[in-house]
């Protein structure tokens, strides 16, 4: 997720350019990912964003976490939805990424909300369904956490759309991944029905996926598509999970608003040689 002609000594240092830089589950290329080493290492490393995964536990909070079971990440085989958070903080989220992250626990939505900087934001991945937005709500009530600190997004359309429905003020975006047909060789979904989703859900905008090849020009013909298109209708283009020089040089080159990254501080300081 290349093949670019470089400019010797050019830099492409996207802090100076207007495109976000999204730490994608904390810094988690060099600390585990969802835990509160990793959304702190994220925010060390410049990030604009740090992107988080949630579900609800048993007992009804939202905890931070990728995956429905927690065995990849701690070892222990049990699924989020089926554990209270008495037993989920009990495991260790950290060893499985390296030793000296023994013991870093299962965070708490409401934990990393404490850690957001001034000017910067949180964008919360919601990986269950709609059962977790009135839990959200109260949260973030409860926080006193302001609609330009967090962003909203997930796969699920009907999760985004109930979520903008409650959260009018806060920024919903929808994910997809897209893809090329092997037979035609267009990428798809097409610009015009994820622009159309968007647009009927009063989202915010997209962020989207994409695993190709920098020199693609079926891609590259895409992209542009969705950056004029989803910029006549005022939304948002943001794409992951992108952690290669020329990729980030290219989406950069088209003008999306956001990059999500296992790799904050390798983005910011990218040079062409």
């Amino acid at each position: 997720m290349l093949r670019f002609a470089v400019v010797c000594f050019v830099v492409f240092a996207l802090d100076t350019l207007a495109v976000e830089i999204i730490a994608h589950r904390g810094a988690s290329h060099d600390a585990p990912e969802n835990t509160l080493a990793s959304v702190q290492l994220g925010w060390e490393r410049n990030a604009d964003a740090v992107e988080v995964d949630v579900y609800l536990s048993k007992d009804g909070k939202i905890v931070v976490i990728h995956d429905e079971n927690t065995k990849r990440t701690t070892g222990h085989d049990g699924l989020v939805h089926k554990m209270t958070w008495a037993q989920l903080q009990k495991l260790d989220a950290g060893s499985w990424k390296n030793k000296k992250f023994k013991g870093e626990p299962i965070p708490l939505l409401s934990q990393l909300l404490e850690t957001i900087p001034n000017g910067k934001y949180l964008v919360i991945e919601i990986k269950c369904g709609p059962e977790i937005i009135q839990p959200l709500v109260a949260l973030l009530k409860k926080t006193k956490t302001p609609p330009s600190k967090t962003a909203i997004i997930s796969f699920s359309f009907e999760v985004v759309a109930a979520a903008k429905k409650q959260f009018p003020k806060r920024p919903v975006y929808y994910l997809a991944g897209v893809k090329q047909n092997k037979t035609t060789h267009r990428w798809e979904p097409a610009v015009d029905t994820l622009v159309k989703k968007a647009r009927d859900a009063a989202l915010d905008g997209l962020s989207l996926g994409f695993k190709g090849a920098a020199d693609d020009s079926a891609l590259l013909g895409y992209l542009r598509r969705m950056r004029k298109d989803t910029g006549s209708h005022k939304l948002g283009f943001y794409v992951w999970t992108v952690n290669d020089r020329r990729m980030a040089k290219m989406f950069t080159d088209v003008g999306v608003d956001g990059i999500t990254t296992d790799r904050p501080a390798f983005l910011r300081s990218i040079k062409d040689k």
